[in-house]
């Protein structure tokens, strides 16, 4: 049986668009990706809200990725995989950030898969980087929220495929298969999770099997 990590942020957790509720496992892309794949993958959910690749937020503390990344690879060890899908919330939320520093971030995450020995046999965990889906028009509620500038999620493919290029791992674009929900710009709806989950679930049985 392969493990895989899902470790991302609110859509990975499965936040309802508008209304902060959380999707049933079946309706979230990680329970589809492993209702396609079968009995031969255990699937791990890591899904936070306000998760970030590498920064912290003093309103919500524990949501820095990568001081709990390398304690979550550890405890549910070995893995076979870890997809990673992080740093919306890195250009959400920081006026400062750009796509490529978001990037930036998630290599450091991929770092820190590729050094943790969590994989079968002590080797590390392949990793498979995810582009984050692109943010649209917010809602109200989250222009309030949010002060980064979402359009510089535009660019998250080039920069993401750039830092798994060289870490050599691999890669994939949400954004090829799914939008937010035009309810807030940034979360997935039904459609979104059902669609980013298949693509998931094609794009590792590529990988297992290839």
């Amino acid at each position: 049986m392969k493990t895989i990590l899902c470790y991302g942020d609110s859509n990975t957790w499965g936040y309802i668009p508008g209304q902060g509720r959380r999707y049933a496992p079946d309706i979230r892309w990680p329970g589809i990706m492993s209702r396609k794949l079968g009995n031969d993958y255990r699937i791990v959910e890591e899904g936070l809200s306000g998760r970030y690749t590498v920064w912290d937020e003093p309103f919500r503390p524990g949501r820095n990725g990568a001081a709990l990344l390398l304690p979550l690879l550890q405890s549910h060890a070995p893995l076979d995989l870890v997809i990673l899908m992080l740093g919306t919330n890195d250009v959400l939320h920081f006026r400062d950030n750009t796509a490529f520093d978001a990037a930036r971030g998630a290599a450091i995450l991929i770092d820190i898969v590729q050094k943790s020995g969590c994989g079968p046999d002590d080797l590390p965990p392949d990793v498979l980087l995810v582009s984050p889906p692109r943010i649209t028009l917010l809602s109200a509620e989250l222009s309030l929220k949010c002060h980064g500038l979402p359009e510089r999620s535009a660019e998250f493919e080039q920069h993401y495929a750039d830092v798994a290029s060289a870490a050599g791992c691999n890669f994939i674009d949400a954004a090829d298969y799914c939008w937010p929900s035009p309810v807030d710009g940034v979360h997935l709806d039904e459609a979104g999770h059902l669609a980013l989950g298949k693509a998931m679930a094609a794009k590792v049985q590529a990988l297992c099997l290839g």
